[in-house]
């Protein structure tokens, strides 16, 4: 995945139709908005175009410059909200920040991809799509809602994905701690699940739970040994 803003000038229809979408990887198209400007960081809005809205992608294409688009992904918006008030911009719109992958200062992002001649629209970290109809702002701000949603941020999905599960009162006591008392597992309660899993290997998370028990066993059968023994001297 590309992060930030970039150029899009795929169209069906031999260039005059809707963007090519990636189909094969089940990009669907959600929304069309036709009549609607955009606007690049602090520069003027570009003449109006349609706005498309997939499953994963937001995409713009000109209606008069056939050759001009733009797209962003959904995981690369960092915010979105609807925007009415006049001193932030004087068109009603749909406010998007956008994560560019770079280490710079945004401000200074912004104000070298807009000083070049040439638009380096992957640093452009703000975007606002103005519709030529107001009253379409909340129908497009659900759309932006419902597709960030289907988008989840991939570290949060991992850390989910691997992340192990057990209820407390299983593998929540001494054994999770080392000699200098620092625990050695992420454990997270879940009363629900009895033995828990590790990214779906329920096998796994057995035999870790058969083992911890069997330790348990050894050290009950040691304490009943010693005190056998200092019972009968």
């Amino acid at each position: 995945m590309v992060l930030g803003l970039r150029n899009f000038t795929e169209r069906s229809g031999d260039g005059m139709g809707e963007p090519v979408l990636d189909t094969p990887n089940e990009e669907d198209l959600m929304h069309v908005q036709p009549g609607v400007a955009i606007v690049l960081g602090a520069r003027p809005p570009e003449s109006p175009g349609t706005l498309y809205i997939s499953n994963k992608q937001v995409v713009w294409l000109s209606d008069v410059d056939k050759e001009r688009g733009y797209a962003v992904d959904f995981l690369s918006i960092s915010l979105h909200a609807v925007s009415r008030d006049p001193e932030a911009y004087p068109s009603p719109c749909i406010y998007a920040q956008i994560e560019t992958g770079a280490d710079e200062d945004v401000d200074s992002a912004d104000s070298d991809a807009e000083c070049n001649e040439t638009l380096d629209v992957s640093q452009i970290t703000e975007m606002r799509l103005v519709p030529s109809d107001p009253s379409q702002l909340e129908a497009l701000f659900d759309i932006f809602c419902e597709c960030a949603e289907l988008n989840p941020e991939p570290d949060e999905e991992q850390e989910e994905e691997h992340n192990w599960i057990f209820s407390a009162d299983q593998l929540l006591d001494d054994t999770t701690m080392n000699e200098e008392g620092d625990s050695q597992w992420q454990l997270a309660e879940n009363p629900g699940n009895p033995i828990g899993y590790a990214n779906g290997n329920h096998d796994l998370a057995h035999s870790v739970l058969e083992l911890r028990i069997s330790d348990q066993r050894f050290d009950d059968a040691d304490e009943m040994e010693h005190e056998a023994q200092d019972a009968h001297p």
